[in-house]
């Protein structure tokens, strides 16, 4: 990887910045996807960075919650203890590759996996690879959210059009049902939710995704 990512994470210090209102909307579509059932929740962020986008969230769920949280960055997984320490959370915070299945396939099924900042740093090969494996990752009636940017630098895709606009394409055509799609006037990002009702028994292969910027 050649990106510097606590470079980054540093763009959440400005409210107004286009990572930070991506920020609030993963927050909101995650809050929905938690207020609409019952029970216990199995969930699954990877690429989780510091999980700033999930652990306030599940702090603040009326539903249980089990958070596993998959960062390769170790100060970033290290600030993702502390955070979930602080919430009062008990999430499993694991210091490792998120595109390698061994490093979470344990954990499986889930209701929600959480593939935010994902879809811009990876080919569209990967894209497809990666929503078609999460056929095989969720439980029945099991969300995804997922976000993708405008044409970021260096952006990986070989589509003229915008990104989102594929990655849409590929989860319907993959038989998920959209729940929500957030696509501002105004920013770059686009945060979506997708939901599978009747999971795949194909199965996962051993790797998703390699980040490619």
């Amino acid at each position: 990887m050649t990106r510097d990512w606590h470079a980054w994470h540093e763009e959440y210090a400005d409210p107004a910045s286009s990572l930070s209102r991506r920020l609030e909307e993963v927050r909101i579509q995650l809050a929905a996807v938690l207020e609409r059932g019952t029970g216990p929740v199995r969930l699954l962020s990877l690429c989780s960075g510091d999980g700033r986008d999930t652990i306030p969230v599940v702090a603040g769920a009326e539903r249980d919650v089990v958070v596993t949280l998959v960062e390769l960055d170790e100060e970033l997984a290290a600030a993702a203890v502390v955070g979930a320490a602080s919430a009062g959370i008990a999430a499993d915070v694991r210091t490792g590759d998120a595109g390698v299945a061994t490093t979470w396939s344990d954990v499986l099924p889930v209701d929600v996996l959480m593939l935010c900042g994902v879809f811009g740093n990876v080919t569209d090969a990967a894209v497809k690879g990666t929503v078609a494996a999460a056929r095989s990752m969720l439980a029945p009636g099991g969300s995804v959210i997922w976000t993708r940017g405008n044409r970021v630098p260096d952006d990986p895709t070989g589509h003229l059009d915008d990104p989102a606009e594929q990655v849409r394409r590929v989860f319907l055509a993959a038989g998920f049902e959209e729940v929500a799609f957030v696509r501002p006037a105004d920013a770059s990002y686009r945060v979506g939710v997708a939901r599978l009702a009747e999971p795949s028994a194909e199965p996962i292969p051993d790797r998703l995704f390699t980040f490619v910027r």
